[in-house]
């Protein structure tokens, strides 16, 4: 394995290049050392928040639920720096910024000059029943209402979906609303969905059972098929995924809606869950921001759960997929919690109606221009603290877009009545509603038009992807089931129980799902719609969480069990009552014993009642009883994760009919269980699998350069990817010897034979700690080589103490280096392997920042592309060479400023070598400073440590390195003219070819290509300023 990166900030691509196609890359990363309560990130500029629509949208729609159509749209994420936060404690007591209008009034239709109309567009709202009441039908008529949510009291099947939308859209355009309304659904698939019909829609997993899979394309395809569903009944608006970070699994009520406790690997699954719905031509909704995955519930249901963590722990956790999910530009909407935060810099009492945290950390922080919108004012702890009224117009002020009010007409009529007082009493303008507005209207033009609105394909579209869409479903529960232990191998029960033997099944009474076919007999056999749960998000409290109903929810699992079996079953429920004397009695006559829970660290009744029956036939064992004891969590999988005292433990992830096939399946064997535990419990069990160490000893030139240098060939034949570079590289590569980098090599190497195994390259600069690369050989992977070497490596980098007993401070550390650019990041065409093995050791890996090198193969016909300089003479920019130090000084500032310390030793080296390297500098309108870039003559020192140059230095190679633009309006541009002149100077030096390296996708080969026509990609690298989790973490031996 070979790894090597070097960290870069990187903007987002432009506009106009947000759906070019990219080559592949590798990636660096960077971990974050905070010291007294705070920390740093690397690059010191903050970037726009602005989001910019590079294309208008026509009557048809720019998506449509059936096309896989994209969209170019722009988000400058700044990187979420710590030590902004300092801002929060100093702002307590601020009046709220209001952020300025996206567009004035006279940009927009004049309809939307009447205020009333533009309120209405400001508010989602809902009803109970399953037709359009008077209610629902005059807010739209004569309250301009813009966006309605539907919960599974307003739907009856497919086809009555269909409908109903339909006649909601057409009120709409009857009372002359110029875009349609957004039909908003909670449809997050496992037990939380609005919208069932065992006949056209399909029941998918969880986001955790998703997650148990672990295979990220699923997430895509389970999204894209659920998105497409319910689009065709109608809807436009799916309010998920769910990127809450489970921090805290054992008494959270959001349970298997969260994909797991890892920040990154919710990231990867819940952008994976957006593209799916973008493709599928809905907008998407991340909730809940800024976390419900780790909340304190204090006591009674009016209280509000309260988050307690610090900005701080919030932002390298719980935040981490809302930034990661922001920063790709695709995410529509955010969710915007109720609950409480209550630390040393903030005290609010409830998230949506704060702008520290809507205003402040979501739009100004995150750079998120998106939709944001409102937890539902009608939660009984609001309006008895605040009233209707007042949350409304406090939600508006903290920034949210749209405000959520999800029944009570009365109620929803005494919100609109607020909006109206909020701007007659001046508490807001009108120019931050039209602010709302504007982000409301765009986000209908990303994913309806009338023509789609009013021309559902409903059940036509539904039965032709029914079959593909159900072969999914089935495929995706058999890979999520997850046998956690089997000490006893008592799977599959064909091979550990006689036919004749008895089965005993005991569940606990749970709430009949919302969307489940109990739940439509149920319904269709009484008039009992109150026993129909509103899947909205509402508060489930630990007490109310243990009050269940719905003894027939396993009825069926216990028939289709019995019947795959061939055996004779027996099945009964257990409550809060504990083991009772029936219990007793059928204990006894079975031999195997299942026992259901369902959250038992919630319903800790379900937990007492499993211990209790383990131990009763832990008892009966020793009296050579046969009394096996399977427990199957179908819900949490946190139930008994850690409890070894189970021995066979199996998780479902949903309680869903599909989901109790899937475990019949796999209990008698028909399937073999895949599904693995989410997050880092999966993680914890990979640390097992490798538990040798190695000695590591500092790198010793004079014994082991020979054998760094047979390691290195080694690793670049056995490689996939085009390593060739390694073949002739010295071992002197890794060592800088300048004053401003201290410098440590590590080995680890057999003392017999002077053969080394492994090698890790680290060098502190400027208060960042770098892991320059590690190499093992390929004959001792996967026997903890490379974990020996990285957990060395890292040990040395947090010593604040030199080998010379200096002090120095450690801010960062990173993976990989520009300067030696041995390797800038890991391929992307690697595999995952490495990725994933520096993932699982505790490094993002997530955002990778491209970088490419390419290469102009015949110099000698290069000629400058027709008007290129034309344009740059128009631009008024003005170009110069200089070497040396001495007239150095500003370049080394602009650098400073806009670059990572090593490409900072890279300029000052390349000044001092003033025969064969020089800078181009670019300068504007009164010679200020806009970019620099370095030229290398064939053969250059600074070859030695550039394996395009190193590669091939007889061949007459000359090098443009590390362009450093500042960013503005003419950066591309300013590339350009580098890149020209760069080009120029090597022709000139009789150079065979030019390599440019070191290249970022912000300035993307496709400008470079318009300006030089002919380069080509030699290396593709991704390189990504992302920080390294705190925690400790350590995965396969590498």
């Amino acid at each position: 394995m070979i790894i090597g990166r070097g960290w870069c900030s990187s903007p987002p691509l432009p506009p106009h290049m947000a759906s070019h196609s990219q080559p592949a890359s590798s990636s660096s990363f960077s971990y974050f050392v905070p010291r007294d309560g705070s920390g740093s990130h690397p690059s010191s500029n903050r970037e726009s928040t602005s989001t910019s629509k590079s294309t208008s949208t026509s009557e048809n729609g720019r998506r449509h639920h059936h096309h896989n159509n994209t969209r170019q749209r722009q988000h400058h994420l700044p990187p979420f720096k710590p030590r902004h936060l300092e801002r929060y404690y100093a702002r307590q007591n601020v009046t709220s910024r209001r952020p300025l209008a996206m567009g004035q009034v006279k940009e927009l239709d004049p309809l939307w000059q009447d205020l009333d109309w533009a309120i209405g567009q400001m508010l989602i709202m809902g009803w109970d029943g399953t037709e359009v009441t008077p209610q629902i039908r005059s807010l739209i008529e004569d309250h301009h209402l813009g966006t309605i949510i539907l919960t599974a009291k307003n739907l009856k099947s497919a086809q009555e979906t269909a409908k109903l939308v339909k006649e909601l859209q057409t009120i709409a355009h009857k009372a002359g609303h110029p875009k349609p309304l957004l039909i908003a659904l909670d449809q997050e698939n496992g037990g939380v969905n609005s919208l069932f019909d065992e006949d056209y829609v399909c029941q998918f997993p969880s986001a955790m059972g998703i997650a148990a899979t672990g295979r990220v394309e699923l997430a895509y395809e389970v999204s894209k098929a659920t998105a497409t569903e319910v689009g065709a009944c109608g809807i436009n608006f799916m309010l998920g995924p769910v990127l809450d970070v489970l921090s805290n699994a054992r008494y959270q009520p959001i349970g298997v809606r969260a994909t797991g406790d890892d920040p990154q690997e919710v990231s990867q699954y819940g952008i994976a869950a957006i593209n799916g719905i973008r493709d599928a031509g809905l907008a998407s909704c991340g909730k809940h921001f800024p976390s419900y995955g780790n909340l304190d519930f204090l006591g009674s249901s009016l209280d509000v759960p309260i988050i307690t963590q610090t900005l701080e722990e919030l932002s390298l956790s719980a935040l981490v997929p809302f930034r990661n999910a922001i920063a790709t530009g695709k995410l529509d909407a955010m969710f915007v919690g109720g609950c409480g935060i209550s630390n040393p810099s903030m005290n609010v009492s409830h998230a949506c109606l704060s702008n520290q945290v809507v205003d402040d950390l979501l739009r100004e922080e995150l750079g998120f221009d998106g939709v944001a919108i409102s937890e539902c004012l009608e939660m009984e702890s609001l309006t008895h603290e605040l009233g209707v009224q007042n949350g409304v117009v406090m939600a508006v002020e903290a920034g949210c877009d749209l405000v959520l009010l999800c029944r009570a007409y009365d109620v929803q009529l005494e919100a609109i009545k607020g909006l109206k007082l909020g701007v007659e009493n001046g508490i807001f303008t009108k120019e931050r509603i039209y602010t709302s507005l504007n982000r409301v209207l765009r986000l209908k033009d990303t994913c309806t038009s009338w023509q789609t609105a009013l021309n559902p394909p409903g059940i036509s579209l539904l039965s032709k992807l029914h079959p593909s869409h159900m072969a999914l479903a089935r495929k995706s529960y058999d890979d999520s089931i997850t046998v956690i232990r089997d000490k006893e191998k008592l799977l599959p029960l064909s091979e550990s129980m006689h036919q004749e033997e008895e089965l005993l099944l005991l569940t606990p009474l749970v709430k009949p799902l919302p969307a489940s076919s109990l739940t439509k007999s149920i319904l269709q056999a009484k008039d009992a719609q109150r026993l129909a749960p509103t899947p909205h998000d509402t508060w489930l409290h630990r007490e109310k969480g243990a009050i269940m109903s719905g003894e027939g929810v396993f009825r069926e699992f216990g028939r289709s069990l019995a019947r795959s079996r061939h055996g004779k079953l027996l099945h009964t429920s257990y409550t809060a009552n504990g083991v009772r004397p029936v219990h007793e009695n059928l204990i006894h006559r079975a031999s195997c014993i299942i026992i259901i829970t369902a959250d038992a660290n919630r319903n800790l009744y379900q937990a007492g009642f499993t211990k209790h029956v383990e131990m009763m036939c832990s008892m009966l064992r020793t009296r050579g009883q046969k009394k096996s004891v399977i427990v199957v969590a179908v819900s949490s999988p946190y139930d008994f994760a850690m409890d070894k005292s189970i021995g066979t433990y199996i998780c479902t992830f949903d309680f869903t009919e599909t989901a109790m096939h899937a475990l019949v399946r796999a209990l008698c064997g028909h399937i073999v269980p895949k599904g693995t535990l989410p997050g880092t419990l999966r993680k914890s069990k990979k640390v097992l699998k490798s538990r040798q160490h190695w000695i590591v000893e500092e790198y010793d030139r004079r014994r082991d350069a020979h054998g760094l240098e047979e390691l290195a060939k080694a690793v670049a034949r056995a490689n996939t990817v085009d390593l060739g570079h390694l073949e002739s590289m010295p071992a002197a590569c890794f060592e800088l010897s300048k004053p401003n980098v201290e410098e440590a090599h590590f080995v680890v190497r057999n003392s017999s034979t002077h053969a080394l195994y492994g090698f890790a390259a680290t060098y502190f600069v400027d208060g960042i700690g770098i892991l320059g690369a590690i190499f093992v050989d390929p004959t001792k992977r996967n026997v903890s080589v490379g974990r020996s070497l990285h957990r060395r490596a890292l040990r040395h980098l947090l010593t604040n103490n030199t080998n010379n007993n200096k002090q120095r401070v450690v801010k960062k550390i990173q993976l990989g280096t520009s300067f030696p650019g041995v390797f800038l990041g890991i391929p992307i065409d690697e595999g995952g392997g490495v990725k994933s093995w520096f993932a699982n050791n505790g490094w993002d890996v997530q955002f990778p920042k491209r970088l490419t090198n390419l290469a102009i193969h015949d110099l000698s016909g290069w000629a400058i592309p027709e008007g290129l300089l034309q344009s740059i003479q128009r631009a008024n920019l003005s170009f110069d060479l200089i070497h040396g130090l001495d007239n150095a000084e500003s370049v080394l500032g602009h650098v400073a400023a806009n670059a990572n310390p090593e490409v900072l030793e890279l300029y000052r080296s390349a000044l001092q070598e003033t025969k064969a390297c020089g800078i181009v500098r670019a300068k504007g309108a009164g010679d200020a400073l806009l970019g620099t870039i370095i030229i290398c003559r064939p053969g250059s020192p600074l070859a030695t440590y550039i394996p395009p140059l190193l590669s091939a230095v007889d061949e007459g190679i000359g090098g443009v390195l590390a362009p450093v633009i500042h960013p503005g309006p003419q950066d591309t541009l300013v590339l350009q003219g580098l890149t020209l002149m760069g080009v120029r100077q090597n022709k000139a030096h009789k150079s065979a070819k030019t390599v440019l390296s070191w290249v970022s996708f912000y300035h993307t080969p496709h400008h470079l290509i318009l300006s030089c026509a002919c380069w080509d990609f030699t290396d593709d690298l991704m390189c990504a300023g992302a920080r390294r989790r705190l925690r400790t973490c350590h995965g396969d031996g590498v």
